[in-house]
């Protein structure tokens, strides 16, 4: 198995998860230096998406593909076509852009790149499984943590606004059994947790799992473009159109992940327990095994 952007939040975890169950498993890197913490076994080969001839050693002699697309879109075409001259099936991370609900259905730069490469794989031929998860636990931790470790106090827009957030944990497990057994071809799973939470409810159970109030102070779009640098102005505007148009109805939700793995999705609760420790600072942020 090739897994591409194989030192990302879900390329890492199912590459560990496919060592662990003793898949043979290649991980493409840009930088051999970005891959000494994966673990031991896995064959590491240096490529890049932007340079599609850099590709062809690392796919002899796989069977499928894990494709995660971490580069602009001018290579797509190339790269897919490399795909379809070497294994035989692919597994595509994509976004729900199909999925008949106001929150994916706002204009996104994303969602266009994602539906693209769609095609392209499509038109090749190529045996492939599209894997859509919806918006990721972990979001939390890279939006709520910081301000929840200062003063307890989450500064957010649309505290209303309904999401079903799907651990990521999930969302590995299903692309590694999708990768490494057969009947996945033609699959379109599209991926949430098991119920709909406001982003206020969400900061309230990760209140209640650290034993202490975290107060959610509700911010309008241009407090939140001022207070949020960090996240480019296209994907603010992405976020804010996504959250506003989701207002007053309840997320979208699927039974994808019991369908897939013969158990429910975590929770959030399940989720923010796990990851307890990066709200508080005390830790590395998962006792989970």
């Amino acid at each position: 198995m090739l897994v591409t952007g194989a030192t990302g939040r879900i390329g890492r975890a199912v590459v560990e998860q496919l060592a662990d169950e003793g898949v043979p498993v290649r991980a493409l890197v840009r930088r051999p230096e970005s891959a000494v913490s994966l673990p031991a076994g896995v064959e590491v080969v240096t490529g890049d998406l932007t340079v599609p001839e850099s590709l062809d050693a690392a796919l002899r002699g796989v069977s499928a593909v894990f494709l995660v697309w971490t580069a602009p879109p001018q290579t797509a075409a190339a790269v897919v076509d490399r795909l379809a001259a070497h294994p035989r099936r692919v597994v595509y991370l994509s976004a729900p852009h199909r999925t008949p609900h106001p929150f994916f259905q706002q204009p996104n730069p994303m969602a266009a790149l994602h539906a693209e490469i769609e095609r392209l794989i499509s038109a090749t031929g190529l045996e492939s499984t599209i894997i859509r998860p919806g918006m990721f636990a972990s979001n939390a931790l890279f939006w709520w943590a910081a301000s929840i470790r200062d003063d307890g106090t989450v500064r957010w827009p649309y505290g209303s606004a309904e999401t079903a957030p799907i651990d990521d944990r999930d969302v590995t497990a299903v692309v590694a059994r999708t990768l490494s057994e057969d009947g996945h071809a033609g699959g379109d799973y599209v991926l949430t947790g098991p119920e709909s939470l406001t982003q206020a409810e969400q900061v309230r159970i990760i209140g209640e799992v650290l034993g202490r109030p975290i107060t959610f102070e509700e911010l309008t779009p241009d407090e939140f473009r001022r207070r949020t640098p960090e996240i480019s102005r296209p994907a603010a505007d992405m976020l804010l159109a996504a959250w506003n148009a989701a207002t007053g109805q309840p997320a979208y939700v699927t039974s994808t992940v019991a369908d897939q793995l013969g158990r429910p999705p975590k929770t959030f609760r399940q989720w923010a327990t796990d990851h307890a420790t990066a709200f508080t600072g005390e830790g590395s942020g998962d006792r989970s095994s």
